[in-house]
């Protein structure tokens, strides 16, 4: 058992030193895949990945104790964490307090404004929502890869499934994906 399971297990036998020790434990590896997503966010973005590291890990070890299996599990609870923040933080710019609605204009060439990332991140949370609601196994896929960063051979680990049956939900994911936002564009 690794010291990550053996300390998750402590947090769910209610030991409050425990999350104290995991931390340290996850940080980095946490940090790296929060720097990760966010280097695909456009640039000026104001959320930084050890503030995403750090919301998301209040949201892991909240109030509530949590039951996570393992490692793996941990991960996968983290990517989901942080998917949920990356949309929070991109529907609160879509808001009209936050800016959101107005036009970008260059004042050398003005053009119409882009769709922004933040439009593009809402779209794919949606249609993400919309596979996970026909296909869990395929949702939790494309969020340990995308908002994760986790290879292949890392994210069918955290599902337990094998490489194989990764790669072929990994494709299908894609394709349908890709005609969800083209369709809702």
């Amino acid at each position: 058992m690794s010291d990550v399971t053996r300390i998750l297990n402590a947090i769910e036998r209610g030991e409050a030193h425990a999350t104290d020790e995991l931390l340290p434990l996850v940080y980095e590896e946490l940090r790296l895949l929060a720097a990760q997503k966010l280097s695909h966010e456009t640039p000026g973005q104001t959320l930084q990945a050890t503030a995403l590291v750090h919301e998301a890990y209040l949201r892991l070890v909240g109030d509530e104790p949590q039951g996570w299996e393992n490692r793996g599990h941990f991960f996968a609870a983290a990517a989901e964490a942080m998917r949920r923040i990356l949309i929070e933080n991109a529907r609160r710019k879509k808001s009209p307090k936050h800016g959101g609605g107005r036009c970008s204009l260059d004042l050398d060439a003005v053009e119409p404004a882009v769709p922004t990332a933040s439009d593009d991140l809402v779209a794919l949370d949606e249609a993400l929502t919309r596979l996970a609601a026909e296909d869990p196994v395929k949702g939790d896929l494309v969020k340990l890869r995308f908002f994760a960063g986790l290879s292949i051979d890392q994210a069918a680990q955290a599902l337990r499934i094998s490489r194989a049956t990764a790669i072929r939900h990994w494709s299908f994911a894609k394709a349908w994906l890709f005609h969800e936002l083209r369709r809702g564009s």
